[in-house]
């Protein structure tokens, strides 16, 4: 069910009515509800795989929690009477029983993921051995589906259960509100990645009919749709016309490439993230905020702590931190020490760390070589980053280029182009094909596609780009008035006629410029796939 359908539409509408009719204390009963509705529009075997996540996670934090409680309350009974060596082996003995229940919570989703989404890449994989030896023997593909939105369930649910092991929270006790935060409908889709203590606040609290909280929500989703509809779906045509012939579309054509795809992929996930959060606010729930202005980042470090922000923190908190302190990792550092000296072992433990998170959200997006080596690179680049930085600080401090404002134009126009070029391997999906296009940026070249009509043949018209560029234009104003603050509070305290007309104008735009109608395709969001 595509949230720019009619059908959600109706859907939405249906839900807020009954929302706010319904007794306040039935209102998490009536989300769970509709987010199970919502997910079997993905077809109804996904809402098998998303039941056994709730369940897996729902015992497995339940006996966490009971085990915590056992240890703390026999530890107070048995105060004093225990020696330090008994009360030492009875914790070790207490965190192996937790350990495996930890375990059998996180691998069970996993593994999972893992089966359906990296099967066949594997499979792939072996066949493309196979073949240096023998042409006669092949593995054949498997035909598994991947469940909506997974990706983002899974993760969620296991960050879930990790916090309850690390006695973060308890383990929520009734089964239905937890399988509430696992499956709520307007982040399936691309997220937000959610935290159990942050959403669970407003998630299951009864919520009255708050005009101001519901203005605002309506006003997020309208922008969202606005970024997808007028500037995404409408754009995208040309990069698919690009991505599909790169023969024929190679030089400045590639340089378009990079640009389009920048905006467009930034305006559908953005747009889509907007979309969800305004309908969380129409329903009086907080959603994490996914997206902090990332295009006016000075460097790609700064980039992924705007960009995907519940995805970058979750990689910190549960794969980069645990892996950096374990215990092989210690070894590692020490060993790097002595051997490397001090100056460079004490890197070599962050870096690889570094390298081991960007290999996982590299796989994460997707089960192909392409995203295993975009995430490579993110971090090579940010490591080379980080050792040049001291170069960077002494060059601005022999210079006054470095805190003007041109210079921080030229930063985020770099930033912009570096992500751009990184964001091939997502648009051609084919590792060779990338770096060849790239490659005939610099010896083919063709500028004056620019100006002879040959743009205009790439599915998108005259009138399309101007619409487009409006709209970038629209969307740059609102993101440099919101550094100072949030656009929708600042249009709040405005006379009512103007904030009706822009209102109304936003609305209008999107009825009359919006990608759809009679022979139009309404596209998917791009990190649905995900």
């Amino acid at each position: 069910m595509l949230f720019t359908s009619s059908t959600f539409i109706f859907f939405l509408l249906l839900l807020f009515s009954l929302y706010y009719i319904i007794p306040r204390r039935f209102q998490w009963q009536l989300l769970l509800a509709a987010s199970y509705v919502f997910y079997a529009f993905a077809g109804w075997e996904c809402l098998v795989f998303i039941a056994l996540t709730t369940v897996s996670a729902y015992f497995s934090s339940i006996r966490l929690t009971k085990l915590h409680e056992s240890q703390s309350a026999y530890l107070k009974a048995h105060k004093g009477e225990l020696s330090k060596e008994e009360k030492k082996a009875y914790k070790s003995s207490m965190d192996k029983k937790r350990m495996a229940w930890l375990l059998v919570g996180i691998l069970y989703n996993l593994l999972v993921l893992a089966v359906l989404k990296y099967t066949n890449f594997a499979i792939g994989n072996i066949n493309s051995l196979l073949d240096l030896f023998t042409a006669d023997t092949s593995i054949p593909m498997l035909n598994l589906i991947l469940p909506m939105g997974i990706s983002f369930y899974i993760f969620q649910t296991t960050g879930y259960i990790i916090d309850v092991w690390r006695n973060k929270y308890q383990a929520e006790q009734n089964f239905f509100k937890l399988a509430l935060f696992v499956s709520f409908f307007p982040q399936l889709v691309q997220g937000p990645i959610s935290r159990f203590d942050q959403l669970s606040q407003t998630l299951f609290s009864e919520h009255r009919f708050n005009l101001r909280q519901i203005t605002f929500g309506l006003q997020r989703i309208l922008w969202g749709f606005f970024k997808k509809l007028i500037i995404a779906d409408r754009l995208l045509p040309a990069v698919s016309a690009l991505v599909a012939n790169p023969d024929e579309y190679t030089g400045t054509y590639v340089v378009l490439e990079m640009i389009f795809w920048g905006v467009t992929l930034y305006a559908d996930f953005t747009g889509g993230i907007d979309i969800t959060i305004g309908i969380a606010e129409t329903l009086g729930i907080t959603l994490a905020e996914n997206f902090e202005r990332p295009f006016f980042s000075k460097n790609i470090e700064e980039y992924w702590r705007r960009w995907h922000i519940t995805m970058g923190s979750w990689f910190r908190d549960y794969v980069f931190y645990p892996v950096s302190v374990c215990k092989s990792m210690l070894k590692l550092s020490k060993w790097s020490r002595e051997k490397l000296g001090a100056n460079i072992g004490k890197r070599v433990p962050v870096y690889l760390s570094t390298l081991i998170v960007w290999f996982v959200t590299g796989l994460w997006h997707g089960a192909s070589w392409n995203f295993i080596i975009w995430g490579l690179l993110n971090g090579v680049i940010i490591i080379i980053s980080q050792e040049l930085r001291p170069l960077y600080e002494k060059f601005h401090e022999k210079t006054s280029i470095g805190g003007t404002k041109g210079y921080a134009v030229f930063q985020m126009a770099r930033t912009f182009f570096l992500m751009s070029t990184l964001r091939m391997l997502d648009c051609y999906r084919d590792v060779g094909t990338c770096f060849k296009q790239f490659g005939t940026i610099f010896y083919k070249f063709n500028p004056q596609i620019l100006w002879n009509g040959d743009v205009l043949k790439l599915g998108v018209s005259a009138a399309d780009f101007a619409v487009v560029g409006a709209g970038v234009l629209v969307m740059l104003a609102v993101s440099l008035i919101g550094r100072s603050g949030s656009v929708r509070k600042k249009l709040s305290k405005q006379h009512i006629s103007l904030r009706y007309a822009v209102v109304f104008l936003l609305a209008f735009s999107i009825l009359i410029f919006g990608a759809y109608g009679a022979g139009y395709d309404s596209s998917q969001f791009i990190y649905n796939q995900f």
